[in-house]
């Protein structure tokens, strides 16, 4: 393991206060299981490591019924799939359990998975189809913007290594609603998604489509939110016909790579069945049903 000066600042402004004295060489670590391996095996060089854990701000875990749930960046997986008031959002629940095995998940946070900004990353999808928005911090201020807006290529996001992210928000889930997500992998356990997505759907008193969302993702240099695809299903009855529809209409906003894990045919086919399986859980879980389910 490479040197480094540790620090365990208390607040958001000390954080990144100590991030732009780093000129370049300081990074943030919450839980650690990305940022650490990448400094062990050198594949990363920081004379400078930050520990946000001890910022109250962003170990936050809350839910009201008027603004929804406020996930702190710092939360863990195993914090997160422990609480109460995340029952309501079970496609990110779903995600959430295959981050890793439950050591990972003692230590992974959904913060740095999405700060990961990988294409193939599990809760992406999920936070996308859940409407999900979040805060960080730079040397220039906070900002807030939707998670759609957050990742802009393999490893990249709009904090361009210079912030912090303090917080995801996740709006109530509606009366009549579900949520789901599900990816294909190679193996059983702990491999990258060959394709994923994930789908909300809510419906209205008269039976039909309210509102829907469906993302996509490893098959483009960012998740996918399918906008087209999810209003095809609004104030529809959510039948076969429609689901099947929408389900193709999504797969057209696949563009993957082909590589030897998958073909390009092949991950398109993948997007079109994660995204119809998706929204008939979603679906089942609006009626009630109650679904735990190995999301592969």
């Amino acid at each position: 393991m490479q040197s480094f000066t540790y620090h365990a600042p208390r607040s958001v402004p000390e954080a990144t206060q100590l991030l732009a004295s780093g000129d370049g060489n300081a990074v943030f670590l919450a839980g650690g299981t990305d940022i650490l391996v990448q400094l062990r095996e050198n594949l990363r060089h920081a004379s400078q490591v930050i520990d946000v854990k001890h910022i109250s701000e962003l170990n936050e875990l809350s839910m009201d019924g008027a603004n929804g749930l406020v996930l702190g960046a710092a939360v863990t997986c195993n914090q997160f799939l422990n609480s109460p008031a995340t029952e309501s959002y079970t496609a990110l629940r779903d995600a959430t359990q295959i981050i890793g095995g439950w050591q990972i998940q003692s230590r992974a946070t959904i913060g740095g998975n999405l700060c990961n900004s990988s294409p193939a990353a599990d809760s992406v999808p999920a936070l996308l189809a859940l409407g999900a928005t979040v805060k960080f911090a730079t040397s220039d201020g906070v900002q807030e913007l939707p998670v759609s807006q957050f990742c802009t290529g393999p490893g990249k996001n709009v904090m361009h290594g210079k912030g912090l992210l303090i917080a995801i928000y996740i709006p109530p889930a509606g009366n009549q609603s579900g949520s789901a997500y599900q990816r294909f992998i190679p193996r059983y356990e702990m491999d990258i998604a060959v394709a994923n997505a994930a789908s909300y759907v809510e419906l209205g008193k008269d039976g039909t489509v309210a509102e829907a969302r469906i993302a996509l993702g490893a098959v483009g240099p960012t998740a996918i939110l399918a906008d087209e695809a999810s209003a095809m299903l609004m104030s529809k009855l959510p039948n076969e016909e429609a689901i099947e529809a929408a389900a193709r209409k999504a797969a057209t906003y696949a563009h993957p790579i082909d590589d030897m894990r998958g073909t390009i045919e092949f991950r398109q086919q993948l997007a079109y069945v994660m995204v119809k399986r998706t929204l008939q859980t979603a679906l089942r879980r609006a009626a009630g049903e109650v679904i735990v389910a190995h999301p592969h």
